[in-house]
């Protein structure tokens, strides 16, 4: 039981791995469900996501932080998906979000450029050069989306467990030896790692709530306590600690939440121990250390 991810870039025959593979070791298969998903959850048109995901962020999206919040919102409906176990993903984007969860084979499926070549010009009817000029603006937006928002290369083979380049080897092949690594004890769910999965769910939705919310936190998460990190002074009456109360009510599985300001003298934290619960100010709940 796991997850296997696969990163498949365009016209790599990825899709198709991540299918077979699917139905040969019995997980569920999703990729563009996941889009479909969030943006019924979150009321957001599906191109607008599809745009966060796949395209540079552009000097408007970095002062209005509009690409930001979609990726919240993509990151939370994944990671919903996710949690539930023998899944295979398939998509762009994953590895951004799951690099620290041991139970997920991350896989990276690339091939020969004259394939990528062959493909473009056959289904859109395209003359080499323009296909190149496709592929090639492609691969670019993706590459600056990785190095702006991450500061990473989503071509660096360290991001995965395995690399497969399906112009040497045939998908029935490339099947097999994911199947055969999926079968590892490194990469079968266990008690801890499930938790991990579903503790990055829960911070992930809580984030969702509080991405308008002033100040802004960091959310930290351990068996279903939240921790809320911020630079800024919190007071009891701010617009931070009202989200809290709406949290504890609309998110299941939240145990307590703390708020704690480094820039508190007193090292004072506003904290709602459980749900219902009233907000209090002062000492920290027994459940959490202080951490400003």
């Amino acid at each position: 039981m796991g997850i296997i991810a696969i990163s498949r870039g365009s016209y790599t025959k990825g899709k198709t791995i991540a299918e077979k593979l699917a139905q040969r070791v019995g997980y569920q298969c999703i990729s563009r469900e996941v889009l479909l998903k969030a943006s019924e959850d979150f009321s957001i048109p599906e191109e607008n996501l599809l745009r966060a995901i796949e395209d540079a962020p552009s000097f408007l999206d970095r002062i209005t932080r509009g690409k930001e919040k979609y990726i919240t919102f993509f990151r939370a409906s994944l990671y919903n998906s996710l949690k539930l176990d023998n899944v295979v993903y398939h998509g762009f984007a994953y590895h951004f979000f799951l690099g620290d969860i041991p139970h997920v084979l991350k896989v990276r499926i690339i091939t020969d450029l004259e394939d990528r070549l062959a493909m473009v010009m056959e289904r859109d009817d395209l003359s080499r050069k323009g296909a190149l000029r496709f592929i090639e603006n492609i691969d670019q937006q993706r590459s600056k989306w990785g190095r702006k928002l991450y500061g990473i290369d989503v071509s660096d083979p360290n991001l995965y467990d395995l690399v497969l380049n399906t112009g040497r080897i045939t998908e029935e092949d490339a099947t097999d030896v994911i199947c055969r690594m999926a079968e590892l004890p490194r990469f079968q769910t266990t008690s801890a790692s499930k938790k991990a999965m579903e503790d990055l769910a829960l911070a992930a939705e809580v984030e969702t709530h509080l991405f308008n919310v002033r100040p802004r936190v960091e959310v930290c998460i351990d068996n279903g306590f939240i921790s809320l990190k911020t630079e800024a002074q919190v007071s009891q009456d701010s617009q931070l600690v009202n989200k809290i109360e709406e949290i504890m009510k609309m998110i299941p599985g939240v145990k307590g939440i703390k708020v704690v300001s480094s820039k508190d003298p007193d090292d004072r934290s506003v904290c709602i121990a459980e749900p219902g619960g009233a907000s209090t100010e002062g000492g920290a709940p027994t459940f959490f250390t202080d951490l400003g």
